[in-house]
């Protein structure tokens, strides 16, 4: 599909699947009310990351840009540090340093690295560590601001907004010859389980568990 449809597709198919969800459980006037607010946490947590991740991997192995994702939750504690103000004790910033080490020590020695000296693959770490940061500031963001706001909603309204920001990228970098059916099942699969149900257990984690814990996972 290439990394543009890729993206738009996956929060297009993920968002189609929620809307009917949403609908069902009364949760549509959640999001009409804070829609702004919604829209916006999914051009920073969906859109921006997935275009990236899904240029990355044209370049670099999966493996590592899993690597690179294990980075969020340490972006995810300093974004807090700096914009709302959690204290980050003598340890955790051992911790901190100790990571973010030993995430860059991986990403030099894992194939396709920056150890091989290739601008792409340079190109593509940094694409990573960008998406990762977006991750990060996104779930500060919905700590913040989505306060009160359902997980179903916040969901399906982040994947919406995310929809609108990537439609035009999608249909430009459409690619000529039609993909075929493993592409279609690979794209469909990421969208309802790994994105429309991942999202509605993550964002029911940041409003029971912050944005620290939820991140986390990664």
């Amino acid at each position: 599909f290439g990394p543009f449809p890729t993206a738009g597709l996956r929060v297009l198919a993920a968002a189609a699947f929620l809307i009917p969800i949403m609908v069902l459980k009364g949760e549509w006037p959640a999001l009409r009310q804070h829609w702004k607010r919604v829209l916006l946490a999914g051009v920073i947590n969906s859109a921006i990351p997935f275009a990236l991740f899904a240029w990355a991997v044209m370049h670099i192995t999966t493996g590592l840009t899993s690597i690179l994702n294990a980075t969020v939750p340490l972006f995810g504690a300093l974004v807090a540090w700096i914009w709302l103000g959690e204290r980050i004790q003598r340890l955790r910033w051992v911790g901190l340093m100790l990571g973010f080490l030993g995430v860059a020590l991986l990403a030099w020695k894992a194939p396709g690295g920056a150890g091989m000296k290739s601008d792409d693959a340079i190109w593509a770490i940094g694409a990573c560590l960008c998406a990762s940061i977006c991750y990060a500031i996104a779930a500060n963001f919905a700590k913040r601001y989505l306060v009160g706001v359902p997980a179903l909603a916040s969901a399906t309204g982040s994947l919406i907004g995310a929809s609108l920001c990537l439609i035009v990228p999608t249909i430009v970098y459409w690619p000529e010859q039609m993909p075929g059916p493993r592409a279609w099942s690979a794209v469909i699969a990421i969208a309802i389980l790994c994105t429309g149900i991942a999202y509605f257990l993550y964002f029911r984690l940041i409003a029971n568990a912050g944005p620290s814990r939820a991140v986390a996972v990664t």
